[in-house]
């Protein structure tokens, strides 16, 4: 390569050539926008059940990517075009840990999923606005959940466009296989198998009485070897016991079998 620089007689260093600069390499893209995850326990808690439970349930693949609160910029050199859903998902991803989501490293895949969490501090314009974001970003599947009312909406893309869901109600997600159902204290959302996403302190709950059952199970196995030892050891006591009466009765020349 030659240098781009030359000396001159002076002493004084005149550049020969210009320096080719990816425009890329001069923009930051930020990690955080300033904005808080949520505005208050109840949002905060949906978003964390929704997100560890869709880990949960998708484990054992590693190519389904898995994200909250993560900024999401869709395309290169523009790093004011960005969003941060409060749980996306992508599918053909590896996972891992990332400081950001850029598209144009990641096979240009745009997250397939997204869900929202209302808190009162949200706006109509703001949400507006993100519902337009993830139409014109390639959002497949756009569900919002605002858990102070109890209302799930979802939007489904057809061709180019997000268009609601009618009936929500039941709704089975094409991407995900995970079915909602509203009910007039809450939501509730299940796994394909049919198991509810539960928080940490249920998931925990379930896991002490799981233990327990376990326990139980095995100290009544424990009893049964137990009672099954002490019954064969008590057929080994009387058959001695035959014997030794066998013999002593032989020895008086008496013979059971003639009895």
């Amino acid at each position: 390569m030659n240098c781009p620089y030359s000396l001159l007689n002076d002493g004084s260093i005149k550049m020969t050539q210009s320096l080719s600069i990816p425009l890329d390499a001069t923009i930051i893209y930020p990690e955080k926008d300033g904005k808080p995850m949520s505005d208050n326990t109840k949002q905060f808690r949906w978003i964390v059940v929704i997100k560890e439970n869709l880990e949960l349930l998708f484990a054992d693949n590693p190519n389904i990517f898995v994200a909250g609160d993560l900024l999401w910029y869709p395309r290169q050199g523009d790093n004011k075009i960005r969003q941060a859903p409060d749980i996306m998902i992508v599918i053909g991803r590896p996972k891992g840990d990332r400081g950001s989501y850029r598209q144009w490293e990641e096979d240009n895949m745009a997250p397939q999923v997204v869900f929202e969490i209302l808190s009162p501090g949200n706006r109509l314009l703001e949400m507006a606005k993100k519902f337009k974001f993830y139409e014109h970003h390639g959002i497949e599947e756009y569900y919002l959940y605002d858990p102070d009312k109890i209302d799930l909406q979802g939007w489904l893309r057809q061709e180019n466009e997000l268009t609601v869901i009618e009936d929500i109600q039941n709704w089975v997600s094409p991407r995900l296989g995970i079915k909602f159902e509203l009910n007039a204290e809450t939501l509730a959302i299940f796994r394909p198998d049919g198991d509810k996403f539960l928080t940490f302190v249920e998931l925990g709950k379930l896991r002490e009485q799981e233990t327990k059952r376990a326990d139980e199970e095995r100290q009544r196995a424990d009893e049964e070897r137990q009672r099954a030892n002490e019954f064969e050891s008590q057929l080994q006591q009387e058959k001695e016991q035959r014997r030794i009466l066998e013999e002593k009765l032989k020895e008086l020349g008496i013979d059971l079998n003639n009895l």
